[in-house]
């Protein structure tokens, strides 16, 4: 099945509804210019009430390694998230360093972001319309990929199915569409998570 990734969990409520709901994975941004950014000492106390089934991914742009591996060694992210101008150098780099899956983003614009994509060193591929804006990138430029990717930007509970029907991620990341004013809302991740694991109503 379609793995779930919920992003952008900054209140202890949001960890208390993830909790509930049970994805595979959800997502701090570490990223200061972010409205969803925590500090490292918000993250670990949101992974402290965090589901130990729950895998915590670091959502990062262009930040040190240091960083990063402090936030990986103090058990506070197990999955690391790339969104900036990190290359296969960082990736690589960054492996001697950390154990732990990394994921590259990639804004998607034509095929060859897509092609771009595939070269990459990291564990996965995340294709994204780019910038948190909530809006879809064109998903019939994915063409065939020959490796596992998340699919991102724009997907919520009425047009996730059909994307996973279609496109076959290995996993579906949302973020501003779980949102009401701002914040996570409680009813929009439910039907999110819902429409993945078991589609629309008419198809239950």
């Amino acid at each position: 099945m379609t793995k779930i990734k919920l992003c952008g969990m900054k209140r202890h409520c949001d960890i208390d509804y993830a909790n509930e709901l049970m994805p595979d994975y959800i997502g701090f941004v570490f990223a200061p210019k972010s409205k969803r950014y925590v500090t490292f000492d918000e993250a670990k106390k949101l992974r402290l009430q965090l589901n130990n089934g729950i895998t915590p991914v670091g959502v990062f742009v262009d930040e040190t390694q240091k960083n990063i591996e402090i936030l990986v060694k103090q058990n506070i992210i197990s999955v690391i998230q790339l969104h900036g101008s990190e290359d296969n150098e960082y990736i690589k780099k960054l492996r001697t360093k950390v154990d732990c899956p990394i994921i590259k983003a990639f804004h998607i614009e034509s095929e060859y972001d897509i092609r771009e994509a595939e070269k990459s060193e990291a564990d996965f591929i995340m294709l994204d319309s780019g910038g948190g804006t909530g809006k879809a990138f064109k998903h019939s430029l994915i063409g065939k990929l020959d490796r596992d990717f998340f699919l991102a930007g724009g997907l919520d509970s009425e047009n996730v199915y059909d994307a996973i029907l279609t496109y076959q991620p290995y996993a579906v990341d949302a973020s501003s569409s779980l949102e009401t004013d701002g914040a996570k809302d409680k009813k929009k991740m439910a039907a999110f998570v819902e429409a993945v694991r078991y589609g629309k109503d008419e198809n239950r």
